[in-house]
């Protein structure tokens, strides 16, 4: 059985299609990244939000004011 000789180009042909391969993927990726990316900043601000707010209520300053 003869062996074929790795040519330059074979190497060079299969990077190629590996690299559009991997081009296509990250294309069909993309918008599904996208909305996770996005519903992750949503959760992270509503996170920081309701923190602040509880900060807020728990450091809150009381003034009584009494007649003499």
């Amino acid at each position: 059985m003869p062996e074929k000789r790795i040519t330059k180009e074979d190497i060079q042909a299969k990077a190629e299609e590996i690299r559009q391969q991997a081009d296509q993927g990250a294309r069909a990726a993309a918008p599904a990244g996208l909305a996770v990316a996005g519903a992750l900043v949503v959760v992270v601000v509503g996170v920081a939000y309701l923190l602040g707010r509880r900060r807020g209520r728990k450091n809150k300053t009381v003034v009584e004011v009494r007649r003499v």
